[in-house]
């Protein structure tokens, strides 16, 4: 949490840096200090202590104070452990594992809640207007975007995800205000993902950003008004094996996001449609021997 403020500090403005450094300077006392001696403190007015953390994604200061004490009073029942070589099967199951658990618990005591609440609102808005919700990543965040389009087209919305630089670049350019650009990339240092965000914003499309605090592409995503940085950091090394806890803290992320959305636009409208769906995907299966039922890739029975 500390680690993703400390990053956004050069894209606050001054009076809100002062309170930013007043909290890296002294984390356990701004949790517990009421907000007139933290204004004095930070020599700046109390508005300015509340709108700074509206400023990093909070509700204000009671919803960030709440969140910080569980960080520096808490902390993480479990740390990252690095694979190393010679780690045997045994080892590998519970470090990865730990690993995935702690990213996650990470996750829950930082995250932005008045970013996740407008990025829904975003959503759904968009989806109950009949307007584009485009999925961008490349790589591993390519994988993430594919995933988060079959969820999302199956409330009902115009989804796509797109991962080749040339259709992203196409896509960003059709986008008008109103559709949503979700960016997706562990690193946030991905040239076609800064130019689909560069070409997204003057489309006046909304741009929510699932990336790295500090990176270039969560610095472009505090710029403007319709720019939403959803931060997801983790102490992966993606030199040494495949970024795995990134990808699940994004997989993570979208169900969030799908799960808001699907109760923005309401069961009444989507419980018909989702069971019809499964009805339908039923009747795409094949009988096994004895009268059970099996997926029709694991069968090949005659219909």
């Amino acid at each position: 949490m500390l680690e993703r403020i400390k990053a956004s500090i050069p894209a606050l403005p001054p009076a809100e840096q002062r309170v930013a450094r007043l909290l890296m300077a002294d984390p356990r006392g701004f949790a517990t200090s009421p907000v007139g001696e933290l204004a004095v403190r930070a020599h700046v007015s109390k508005p300015t202590v509340v709108r700074f953390c509206r400023s990093i994604g909070y509700d204000g200061l009671a919803d960030f104070k709440l969140k910080l004490a569980g960080n520096v009073n808490e902390g993480v029942p479990f740390v990252h452990r690095a694979v190393d070589d010679d780690d045997k099967a045994g080892d590998l199951v519970v470090k990865v594992i730990d690993n995935a658990v702690a990213a996650m618990l990470r996750y829950r005591n930082a995250a932005a809640s008045q970013a996740i609440e407008r990025a829904i609102a975003a959503l759904a808005a968009a989806g109950r207007n009949g307007q584009r919700i485009e999925f961008y990543g490349v790589g591993n965040s390519g994988i993430v975007a594919q995933d988060a389009q079959h969820k999302f087209f199956r409330l009902g919305v115009t989804a796509a995800a797109v991962s080749d630089g040339h259709v992203q670049v196409m896509s960003a350019t059709m986008l008008k205000p109103g559709d949503c650009a979700v960016i997706i990339s562990n690193s946030g240092r991905s040239r076609d993902l800064l130019d689909v965000a560069d070409i997204a914003r003057k489309k006046g499309a909304t741009i929510i950003v699932i990336t790295a605090s500090g990176s270039p592409l969560a610095l472009e995503a505090q710029q403007g008004a319709h720019h939403i940085l959803l931060a997801a950091d983790h102490p992966e090394d993606a030199d040494r094996y495949s970024p795995m806890v990134s990808r699940l803290l994004h997989l993570l992320i979208i169900d969030i996001l799908t799960t808001g959305v699907a109760l923005r636009l309401g069961s009444a409208q989507l419980r018909p449609m989702l069971q019809e769906i499964k009805k339908n995907l039923r009747l795409r299966r094949y009988a096994l021997a004895g009268g059970a039922e099996g997926d029709s890739e694991s069968s090949s029975s005659t219909p």
